[in-house]
């Protein structure tokens, strides 16, 4: 009597080996998944503090306010990140001792360096979870094949030990092993495409933080616009430092 072949019969009969591949895709589909997850719950809620953030920027009197509002909301985004990186900067820059390398330089050089800072701190969150999509992306594919080409080793094996050599014995075995294979795949490609819609969306965020960061270095350091258009008064710890 033939026998039954598909994934139940491919679980009973695995080996050690094969159950440990298993598990190994296993782990990297839920690692996936969840870095997935978070990391689209992370992104909608930076891009709703970003957009509150920017509308009260952009329609604050000056820099005091817009210290103010951050003060009471927080840092929720990568703006009111290099924001309060800025306002900071002020500060210490105007209660600087001149004895430390960290405060040499004059206003603008040490608000520069305290705005690159932040940036690169933006950058190292926005980009966490992406080695481990790339690693999954490239790894699952060869998992699923080293178990495929394992389950094969082991079909042709018992079926020389039986004697039997008709096709149905042969191309049910072997067909059946091919399953690490397809699991791989399914692994691999959420990774592939996880990691290449968030590498574009980290794109777009920093290019567009890149620019904000020029706009608030102008209003920081001239208390005008980078575009020149009106005038908005210096916050006043900068105003002190000047």
């Amino acid at each position: 009597m033939q026998q039954d072949l598909g994934f139940a019969h491919f679980l009973d009969h695995a080996d050690g080996v094969g159950l440990f591949l298993l598990a190994v895709l296993a782990a990297m589909s839920v690692a996936t998944w969840y870095l997935i997850i978070a990391k689209s719950i992370a992104q909608w809620h930076t891009r709703q503090c970003a957009r509150a953030f920017l509308a009260q920027f952009w329609n604050a009197a000056d820099m005091d306010e817009v210290a103010t509002y951050i003060h009471q909301r927080g840092v929720g985004d990568p703006f009111s990140h290099l924001t309060h990186h800025g306002l900071r900067a002020a500060e210490q820059y105007r209660n600087r001792s001149s004895h430390r390398l960290v405060e040499a330089g004059s206003a603008d050089e040490f608000l520069t360096r305290a705005l690159r800072r932040a940036m690169e701190q933006d950058m190292a969150r926005l980009e966490y979870g992406h080695t481990a999509f790339a690693s999954v992306a490239s790894s699952a594919p060869f998992v699923g094949l080293f178990g495929t080409v394992w389950g094969i080793y082991h079909a042709l094996l018992n079926i020389g030990m039986s004697g039997q050599g008709s096709l149905d014995q042969v191309a049910g075995p072997v067909g059946e092993a091919l399953i690490m294979t397809a699991l791989g795949l399914a692994v691999a490609i959420p990774a592939v495409l996880a990691y290449n819609a968030f590498a574009r969306a980290n794109r777009l965020l920093l290019a567009e933080l890149d620019g904000f960061a020029h706009d608030l270095f102008a209003f920081m350091s001239t208390g005008i616009r980078a575009e020149g258009q009106g005038s908005v008064a210096l916050p006043k710890v900068l105003a002190r430092g000047a």
